[in-house]
This record gives C-alpha cells, sequence and structure tokens, in this order.
C-alpha cells in the first residue's frame, strides 16, 4: 500500500511539473507575447474608457450647475429665469468645500 501511494504521489507532481513547464513554454512563443500584450492592451483600454465615462459624468454634472447659475433652459433653449441666482453664480466662482476648483 506503500508503494502505491509514492507512486502516485510521484505521477501527480510529474504532471503538475510538465503542465507548469508547458504553460512556461507557450507563454514563451510570439502567440503567448501577444496574448500577453493584448490582455495588457484590453486592461489599459478598460480603464481608459472608466476615466473618460466619470469626466462625462463630471462634465454633464458642471453643465448643470452653470445651466442653473445662469439661468438658461436645461436643454439650452433659452432662459429658464428671468434673473440668474445670483448666489449660485457667486458659488461658481468660490471655491467648493469638496475643494475642486
Amino acid at each position: 500500500m506503500g508503494k502505491l501511494f509514492w507512486i502516485a504521489l510521484g505521477a501527480t507532481a510529474g504532471v503538475l511539473v510538465v503542465r507548469k513547464l508547458t504553460k512556461a513554454a507557450e507563454s514563451l512563443t510570439p502567440e503567448g507575447a501577444a496574448d500577453r500584450v493584448a490582455g495588457g492592451l484590453r486592461s489599459v483600454g478598460d480603464a481608459v474608457r472608466e476615466f473618460t465615462d466619470e469626466v462625462r459624468a463630471g462634465m454633464a454634472e458642471r453643465d448643470a450647475e452653470l445651466r442653473y447659475a445662469l439661468g438658461i433652459a436645461p436643454d439650452g433653449s433659452g432662459a429658464q429665469r428671468a434673473q440668474p441666482d445670483l448666489d449660485a453664480v457667486d458659488d461658481l466662482f468660490n471655491p467648493h468645500s469638496r475643494g475642486t476648483f
């Protein structure tokens, strides 16, 4: 029974080593390098996409703040109010508590 255990353990270790070496050898081929580069570019693309989405959301928020403060209708078709909200205009030029400008 003991010999069978050691044979099974050796066979398992051999299979794991061969699989690991095969994977390492494949990563050194041109196709493996291309896969690594493609994966890296994909992650960079995802990061850029997330960044642009956040910038667009910030731009839309800021645009809404400006339109409100200046009394412009949200669709830009004309005046929403007869007079701009002067307190809101002052807030546009004073630093916000969150420190973004």
